[in-house]
């Protein structure tokens, strides 16, 4: 039996199994490095890509970060000039708010020194001549200012003058215009209006004028008894005087009546404009005798005087005058104490 070389063929079995695991380790890890590599190649490519990617999106966002702060900073610029504007308008606004009460204030000092000066000359018109239209008007005038200026501190003024408003009104109305009028007409007919001289001259004339004339027929001793007995019926004369004999008057004379006439009734108007109610009834009272003496009193002129005359001296023009003081206290209280708080 040959048994020798068994024993040498056994190692070399195994160094033959061990190199073909070795050739199997070998291409699987070339398999593996050669699959990691080709996937490390990918991803550094795709990691490149990305860095890539990322550096234009880093150069994009610098660039609009760059812009962003540029804008920021225009943004900035214009809202530090916007807010010096604002603050610019404030100092401003607040100057024209100061200007603007001053300007008010003396406004109402301007416009409460006017109405003052208005109602003093009302309360001059009142005490004087006691014109209550006029004073009305005044206070009427001084409310409506006051009205369209509508501030609360005004309230007690125009209270005051609405009562001094509703007292004028209550007065009784008094036609001045009217009764002048009248007057002018009258001193208008003193011309027209016939004296009586000259009437009671007519009428002796148009007497004689209107006498019969004898008969030529009537025989000489007739006419001779009757122009005696006419001569001594001459000798004595009785007549019943019913009125007085009207004063004779040259013309000269008749044209100062006339115009003294005038002056009583012109008189009579300025004493009806100065409601001096004696001498008003006065001097209609003399203008009135006057053409009852001088004048032709049944003549229609004359008439229509007297008439007229009557009733002008039924008109009463006399009343107490009233008063504003009211509405002037309230002014002048008013106006103190502005002045006492500004000081």
């Amino acid at each position: 039996m040959e048994q020798g070389p068994a024993p040498a063929a056994a190692p070399s079995i195994r160094l033959r199994v061990f190199a073909v695991a070795l050739v199997v380790l070998a291409a699987i890890v070339a398999g593996l490095w050669l699959d990691t590599r080709g996937r490390i190649g990918a991803t550094q490519e795709e990691l490149a890509k990305r860095l890539r990617d990322i550096e234009t999106e880093t150069r994009e966002a610098r660039t609009l970060g760059r812009q962003s702060q540029e804008a920021l900073r225009e943004v900035l610029g214009k809202l530090g000039a916007l807010e010096a504007k604002v603050a610019e308008s404030q100092n401003q606004q607040i100057a024209l708010e100061s200007l603007y009460q001053e300007l008010a204030r003396n406004r109402d000092e301007w416009q409460l020194a006017e109405i003052e000066q208005v109602l003093a000359i009302a309360q001059q018109q009142l005490q004087l001549s006691g014109n209550v239209r006029a004073a009305l008007l005044a206070l009427q005038l001084a409310e409506s200012r006051l009205s369209r200026v509508d501030r609360p501190q005004f309230l007690p003024v125009r209270r005051a003058l609405t009562r001094d408003i509703d007292r004028l009104k209550s007065l009784p109305a008094l036609d001045v215009p009217g009764l002048s009028l009248a007057i002018d007409r009258l001193i208008a007919s003193v011309d027209a209006m016939p004296l009586a001289f000259d009437e009671r001259a007519e009428r002796p004339a148009a007497a004689k004028a209107a006498k019969p004339v004898p008969p030529a027929e009537e025989n000489f001793f007739a006419r001779l008894g009757g122009e005696v007995w006419k001569e001594l019926r001459q000798l004595v004369v009785v007549r019943k005087v019913e009125a007085p004999e009207p004063p004779l008057l040259l013309p000269q004379q008749a044209w100062f009546l006339r115009e003294n006439l005038k002056l009583r009734l012109l008189n009579a108007r300025l004493a009806l404009l100065t409601r001096d109610e004696a001498g008003y009834r006065e001097d209609l009272r003399v203008a009135q005798a006057w053409i009852q003496r001088y004048f032709d009193a049944r003549a229609k002129a004359s008439q229509a005087a007297l008439a007229q005359l009557r009733q002008l001296s039924s008109a009463s023009i006399s009343f107490e005058p009233p008063s504003i003081v009211d509405s002037l206290e309230a002014v002048r209280g008013f106006k103190s104490r502005r002045e006492r708080g500004r000081s």
